[in-house]
């Protein structure tokens, strides 16, 4: 089914995603209260701030996970937050999720797991299907792992099969919440590596939803921060190191003492 655009936002120019005065309140807690910002075509773009702050929650709002209470999320000069659940499905074939676990079936091998997409949702026989797991294993770079259950992985490469899952249907934007919570430091930058490698080789969109200081400055081309419900700060690296918000200081600091509410 083709998406029908509801209405075209003037000067997307580059913007792939846009998010725009999103509110969203879960009973009588408000936890986006008119967020607002770009995502351009092709960047790495993190969505960070302190636990219980929305990240997650905004991004869900992209897919149709969440519907915001009020303002509109664009994707690719149509709005979508307005949607039908049946007009969704060719939105969730361009914009792909990667959850913060995994999500692997443990019956099934990595080949398997990448497969089933293929089968289901490109309609490519078994044998296809397979073969193209495959390369889509070695493009994570996990080529010898094919035949091996997800409990026989660690989670670092767990994690890099589900995102050669989430690449079966060759989405232009990738979403990732959490991508290296709990994992130890190698498996950590060898995920960012393969995020910023996705960008620069396949041209993927990435938004990644992260607290990890050393992924937002290693691999961000531009950075969001979240604080009490809307936008604190946007900009690139050399913005976020260089600035005088003591909020904004204070968290990519890690500092312990400042004027950040938590909770």
């Amino acid at each position: 089914m083709m998406i029908a655009p509801l209405s075209k936002h003037p000067g997307e120019g580059d913007v792939i995603v846009r998010f725009d005065r999103i509110r969203k309140s879960f009973g009588d807690k408000t936890i986006l209260d008119g967020v607002s910002f770009d995502v351009r075509k092709g960047e790495v773009f993190f969505v960070i701030g302190g636990s219980g702050v929305g990240k997650s929650v905004t991004i869900k709002h992209l897919v149709g996970l969440l519907r915001p209470d009020a303002g509109d999320v664009w994707f690719d000069g149509v709005e979508v937050s307005r949607l039908t659940e049946e007009e969704f499905f060719p939105v969730r074939k361009r914009v792909a999720m990667v959850f913060q676990y995994a999500t692997l079936f443990d019956s099934m091998n990595c080949l398997e797991n990448i497969a089933l997409p293929l089968e289901k949702h490109r309609g490519l026989s078994r044998g296809a299907a397979l073969v193209e797991a495959q390369r889509l294993l070695e493009r994570v770079h996990l080529g010898r792992y094919g035949e091996r259950f997800p409990g026989e992985l660690g989670d670092g490469m767990k994690k890099r099969v589900a995102i050669a899952r989430a690449l079966t249907l060759n989405p232009e934007v990738i979403l990732f919440d959490e991508p290296t919570t709990s994992l130890d430091p190698v498996s950590a930058r060898r995920v960012d590596t393969l995020i910023r490698e996705l960008s620069d080789t396949l041209g993927v969109t990435a938004i990644v939803v992260s607290h990890d200081l050393t992924s937002i400055f290693g691999i961000a081309d531009r950075i969001v921060m979240l604080y009490r419900g809307g936008v604190r700060a946007v900009g690139d690296r050399a913005h976020f190191r260089e600035t005088k918000d003591e909020v904004v200081r204070q968290f990519v600091g890690g500092f312990a003492d400042g004027p950040m509410e938590f909770g």
